[in-house]
């Protein structure tokens, strides 16, 4: 189930991240780190209602919820966008931060669910387009958002996380077909 995220889960959505930061690290992808994400932008992702948890609640087997990842869907673009060459120009667009899924339930499908999710949500909402960074070294999450159509775009830089840069990606919503939306 996805739902929106509560105050209380960001300790719980740190530790999935921190996990996953941890992760990355050994595969030498050093993306993340002690001072990102961090519990300031989660608190504003939940106070914005943008942060959303895909947890294990839909099976029906499930009496405790586990949340096994977390995504934030926001209207809000932030100023390292702006010298981006964007597909579309700026209006209603959806930016995508913070996709995690708990290293222990990767390789499930459950980002393409978020991922799923966030661009039916967008297309609902009438965006133009979906936007997001992820980072130079990361060559999976490239495969990932490029199999769904994304285009690579520019490069920013977080100078917090890392020196290497991160590339911008868009997809442009008139493409997407929702079946049974």
């Amino acid at each position: 189930m996805i739902r929106l995220a509560k105050l209380s889960e960001i300790e719980e959505i740190i530790a999935i991240t921190r996990a996953c930061a941890a992760k990355m690290i050994s595969e030498n992808i050093y993306q993340w780190n002690e001072q990102y994400p961090n519990y300031q932008a989660f608190q504003k992702d939940v106070e914005r209602e943008e942060l959303y948890v895909l947890t294990n609640k839909e099976f029906k087997t499930t009496v405790d919820e586990t949340i096994l990842g977390c995504i934030t869907i926001s209207s809000e673009k932030d100023a390292e966008y702006d010298a981006v060459e964007w597909l579309t120009e700026d209006g209603f667009q959806i930016y995508i931060h913070r996709l995690a899924i708990h290293p222990s339930f990767q390789h499930k499908g459950y980002a393409k669910q978020l991922m799923d999710y966030a661009e039916i949500l967008a297309k609902k909402q009438g965006a133009i387009s979906v936007r997001l960074d992820t980072f130079s070294a990361n060559k999976r999450n490239q495969r990932f958002y490029e199999n769904r159509g994304y285009q690579r775009l520019g490069d920013i830089y977080f100078p917090r996380q890392s020196d290497l840069c991160f590339y911008c990606y868009e997809l442009v919503l008139k493409e997407i077909t929702i079946s049974g939306a």
